[in-house]
């Protein structure tokens, strides 16, 4: 069974299963939906924690967003479900958010599993990322939702599974348009942090055909950090919990501990 209630100030979280806890943090333009393939194969062993991000789905907008702030956050919720210690499974730009948080609070995160890793954007990036959010506040998020999902799905997933594809542009059409120009500003003003203080075991899955954050992405980041492993899915883009929900749930099922 799930629960949801407000934990954090607008935050919408739910909470189901039982067992060790789990604490998902989905990606820009995604919500906690993007975790439902593996919540449901998880919540047998696991206590799992899914919420939206603030400025995304549910949790609407209150002020300017940053890494830091959704840090915060994440504490919040912690402390208001009692949890002191959990494992953390993120993807795309909530791997940025997680390695911060892991850096932070490394007595309160046991493992730490990275789907289509991002790091900090490169200073020629940076750019590219704030005309994204000026597009979406002067155009919406029509005006970015194909582009996106040409880009960040793969070719066989856009042929074969029309399903999926109707699933993330969804997500991206109901983002609130200034709650999405406000995290692309926060990835644009991001910093990246020092792997080799995140002691704990790191899993990281990428997607062979993912544009967004190449397979090389993770390979390199786990040749950076003390404790990980690189694992790459084949025909698979950026959005890999939807495109290969079945092999993301069975690598998160053998990497969790319990």
């Amino acid at each position: 069974m799930s629960t949801s209630k407000t934990l954090a100030p607008h935050i919408a979280v739910e909470r189901s299963g039982q067992g060790p806890a789990v604490l998902f943090i989905h990606g820009l333009g995604g919500t906690g939906n993007v975790w439902e393939p593996q919540a449901r194969a998880l919540a047998d062993r696991f206590t799992l924690v899914r919420f939206d991000l603030q400025g995304s789905g549910r949790s609407p907008v209150r002020g300017p967003l940053s890494i830091d702030a959704w840090v915060s956050d994440i504490d919040a919720i912690m402390g208001g479900l009692g949890v002191e210690r959990a494992c953390i499974v993120a993807h795309s730009l909530g791997t940025l958010i997680a390695q911060h948080y892991a850096v932070r609070n490394p007595d309160r995160i046991s493992r730490l599993a990275l789907v289509g890793v991002n790091r900090a954007p490169e200073d020629s990036r940076r750019q590219t990322v704030r005309d994204r959010a000026a597009k979406v506040r002067q155009e919406g998020m029509l005006s970015i939702a194909d582009g996106v999902i040409n880009v960040a799905l793969s070719e066989q997933t856009r042929r074969n599974k029309p399903e999926v594809v109707a699933c993330v542009r969804e997500m991206l059409l109901r983002q609130d348009p200034e709650g999405y120009a406000r995290s692309c500003e926060a990835v644009a003003e991001s910093v990246g942090v020092d792997l080799r203080r995140i002691a704990c075991p790191v899993l990281l899955l990428a997607g062979s055909d993912d544009s967004v954050s190449p397979p090389a992405v993770s390979q390199k980041m786990a040749e950076e950090l003390p404790e990980a492993k690189a694992v790459v899915l084949e025909n698979c883009g950026h959005w890999l919990t939807l495109e290969r929900p079945f092999d993301v749930s069975r690598a998160l099922a053998e990497f969790l501990p319990g």
